[in-house]
């Protein structure tokens, strides 16, 4: 199989600065692609839909270039590099020019056989670090691809998009299974934004034996030391990873003090609004501490059981009213202890919280069996992937 340079048989740019302006942007405008829009499904082969749409006065002033369905997309600048997203345009759209835009030559490379090879690409040991992170084109165009005959690429195509509907399907699945949890709390609790069953409503520093910070502490360079939980060890559902734990070193002490006990909550108290408070739930499997950005909370659990308290982060209500008390510069966000220990929440009754952790063991063992599914596709698609691209 020949190998050759992407710039061979791509044409790699880049998107245009976006148009600063709200009236540049309308509903009836064209698809304006940000990177929130790639960020979105992390990795995406048909994306259609986005934020924001410019309008034909703004495309015609600031001379912005259309990109064609099939135009591959990676970040280059901003710390996306670092998250490795991918998207393949469906539709015609404009580019914000912090993605890399790459135009495949249809007559030697087919656009989705260049997206699954982009998802083998990683080229974030090659990003040069500043303040953000930048990956520079010139990198990108130097990139290696093999290139077989098109209907080998098509071959290719069809093997891996049978796998990857295979991992989207066990994704669903798995979605599905993180939802009758919150589904479990609002039958027995109702809804905590009304509180229809009259539950006692008390500020959450009442409730709270310990909430402080998580260790600002550099990661190890070898992986010796203390594991530390970081934001990507947090899923949207709320359940922690423990894929890609970082060690630091911290002293007996200091350890002890910043140890995680099973219970504990992690909550995110950085990022951009959509991420703040999003709260995972530490089941003690191994001694760990928690990275700076989290405020780690634990229970008094005379009055409130983890598993309920979990629930409550996680509701739609109190993702409200975090949405509402989050403050910062733009694109970044953050709570401090102060205003989270403020935040309201009902108490039901003990025995009540201690049968919802009974039902929420059981139907979170069906969505460890369903993630236990989701990684089995996911590690076969990956092999396949890497068999399909690999030098022989």
């Amino acid at each position: 199989m020949k190998w050759v340079e992407l710039k061979d048989v791509a044409e790699v740019s880049a998107g245009n600065p976006a148009p600063q302006a709200a009236s540049d942007f309308s509903s009836s405008g064209k698809p304006f692609v940000r990177m929130q829009d790639v960020g979105r499904g992390h990795h995406t082969r048909a994306l259609v839909e986005t934020a924001d749409r410019v309008s034909a006065d703004a495309i015609r002033n600031n001379r912005l270039r259309l990109f064609s369905a099939g135009t591959l997309l990676i970040p280059k600048s901003g710390a996306s590099i670092n998250l490795n997203h991918r998207a393949l345009l469906a539709r015609d759209a404009y580019v914000v020019s912090h993605l890399a835009t790459v135009v495949p030559d249809t007559s030697r490379v087919d656009p989705e056989y260049l997206y699954f090879w982009s998802l083998t690409y990683d080229p974030r040991s090659q990003a040069q670090t500043t303040s953000l992170p930048s990956l520079p084109t010139s990198l990108i165009k130097a990139a290696q691809i093999p290139v077989p005959p098109l209907e080998e690429q098509q071959c290719i195509i069809d093997l891996l998009s049978r796998a990857e509907g295979i991992v989207r399907l066990r994704r669903e699945a798995q979605r599905k299974a993180a939802e009758l949890v919150p589904a479990l709390f609002l039958d027995m609790f109702g809804d905590p934004a009304s509180n229809p069953k009259g539950w006692p409503v008390v500020a959450l520093g009442e409730l709270l034996a310990a909430c402080d910070y998580g260790t600002s502490k550099k990661a190890s360079t070898d992986d010796a030391g203390v594991p530390v939980l970081r934001m990507g060890n947090v899923s949207y559902e709320g359940d922690l990873l423990l894929d890609n734990v970082k060690h630091v070193m911290l002293d007996e002490s200091k350890f002890e003090r910043q140890a995680l006990e099973s219970g504990d909550l992690l909550f995110n108290r950085t990022n951009s609004k959509e991420l703040v408070g999003k709260t995972g739930i530490w089941d003690g499997r191994w001694p760990a501490v928690a990275a700076s950005y989290f405020i780690r909370l634990r229970v008094d659990q005379a009055r409130v059981l983890p598993i309920y308290a979990w629930a409550v982060m996680n509701s739609k209500d109190m993702k409200k009213r975090l949405f509402a008390t989050a403050r910062g510069a733009i694109g970044q966000s953050n709570i401090n202890t102060k205003e989270l220990k403020r935040l309201p929440c009902s108490v039901p009754p003990i025995e009540l919280q201690r049968q919802f952790a009974a039902k929420a063991d059981a139907v979170r063992g069906i969505a460890a069996q369903q993630t236990a599914a989701l990684a089995t596709a996911q590690a076969t698609f990956d092999a396949l992937l890497h068999r399909s691209f690999s030098p022989a």
